[in-house]
């Protein structure tokens, strides 16, 4: 799963012209650490909804890959 989410979070990154990350933490947060904006988000909703058959917005604001990875579970 960590692989697909970096994956996913390099696509968009890689789109707007930004450096692949190597490493995602539990811990990042998506805005401050990773440095995603809110188009950013609303991409990364769609892409781990075709890729995981979930909408991880659905039941509030996600933050951070902990987030994910709960919503994931």
């Amino acid at each position: 799963m960590d692989k697909k989410i970096l994956k996913i979070i390099n696509e968009i990154k890689l789109n707007k012209g930004e450096d692949e990350l190597l490493f995602i933490s539990e811990n990042d947060l998506l805005r401050e650490d990773i440095g995603l904006d809110s188009f950013d988000l609303a991409e990364l909703t769609v892409h781990i909804e075709v890729e995981f058959d979930i909408d991880i917005f659905n039941d509030g604001n996600i933050t951070s890959i902990q987030d994910i990875y709960k919503k994931l579970k």
